[in-house]
């Protein structure tokens, strides 16, 4: 569902069931273990650098930041230039985080890659309706990863990664570029929010977002979030769409009129996506707790799999609809 948003992510390549009886005794778990195999282009962390730092191996750490800009950040001519790169990749993919209202369960510094996708996301949700304090994993009770935080918490994990390597780099021109995070995040959720509504960024887009997130905190119901932005795909070339569908009766009154009066001044960036089928469907394509549970249900009761690949299925028409570059 990520990749389907526009999310960098990484990829699940095979599912292979072990047979085996699991136990963890320190978090709920399915009782059918398994093997996943996935697919990214790195598992360098930023906790890789945080132990080679604690352990002082300044010779690894070169290597190891050589190797990632041979491979991974070419443009890269050193440590700074290295960790620019990671700055930026990183602002990119929390700002998509936020535009596909994804909410990551674990977002810690061994959580984050040095290429910038998603992995490692432990029990994440996807938001319901936009709720900047919902949490996502059932033991973060005081909100550290909620919804709304996960700007802030990447900027103090790249902070993190910066102080790590100044083990082999003077900190001045680390600095500098973490200060850079901030306007780089702010820019790169404009242009976000702009692709998942299918609009041509301006030069100012804050009128539209200080318009369409009122809005969306409005809507208090389930499938609000993914519901507004596919019945406004294209902008207003959807507003007959919009208007016909089974949400209309949520778009009424100041905070709608004020979204709408923004939203008109944008063109459409690709009219020929509405002419997909998908886009005759009343309703988004949606990856709600509830729904994966239900899905699991069905493998945990009867080993019925026929909704899991149902929703791969779906998941995929959905991704072809939207056509969002997640790379």
């Amino acid at each position: 569902m990520l990749e389907a948003l526009g999310v960098p992510t990484s990829k699940s390549f095979s599912l292979i069931e072990t047979g085996e009886a699991l136990h963890r005794g320190d978090e709920p778990s399915p009782t059918r273990s398994a093997v996943l195999t996935r697919l990214s282009h790195s598992h360098l962390r930023f906790g890789t650098f945080e132990r080679l730092a604690w352990l002082n191996d300044a010779d690894t750490m070169r290597g190891l930041c050589d190797f990632i800009i041979a491979n991974y950040h070419p443009t890269a001519q050193d440590i700074p230039g290295l960790f620019d790169a990671v700055v930026c990749a990183n602002a990119r993919l929390s700002a998509r985080w936020m535009a596909a209202g994804f909410v990551h369960g674990v977002l810690n510094t061994d959580n984050m890659s040095m290429t910038g996708e998603s992995f490692d996301y432990g029990p994440y949700r996807f938001l319901p309706w936009y709720q900047t304090g919902f949490t996502a994993a059932y033991f973060d009770h005081a909100g550290l990863y909620a919804y709304g935080r996960q700007p802030d918490t990447v900027l103090w994990n790249l902070g993190q990664l910066g102080r790590s390597l100044t083990l082999i780099s003077d900190s001045e021109p680390l600095v500098a570029a973490f200060n850079t995070c901030p306007e780089r995040y702010d820019s790169e959720f404009a242009l976000a929010i702009c692709a998942r509504l299918n609009i041509v960024p301006l030069a100012d887009n804050q009128p539209l977002l200080k318009s369409l997130f009122p809005l969306l905190g409005s809507l208090a119901y389930d499938g609000s979030f993914e519901g507004l932005f596919y019945d406004w795909f294209g902008g207003k070339l959807s507003a007959s769409r919009a208007m016909a569908g089974p949400r209309a009766e949520h778009y009424t009154g100041d905070l709608f009129e004020a979204f709408r009066a923004a939203l008109d001044a944008y063109d459409t960036a690709d009219p020929s996506k509405l002419d997909h089928p998908r886009f005759a469907e009343p309703d988004p394509e949606t990856l709600l707790i509830d729904e994966i549970e239900a899905i699991w249900a069905d493998i945990a009761q009867s080993d019925d799999w026929s909704a899991f690949h149902a929703k791969l299925a779906a998941i995929e028409i959905y991704r072809q609809a939207l056509n969002l570059q997640a790379e």
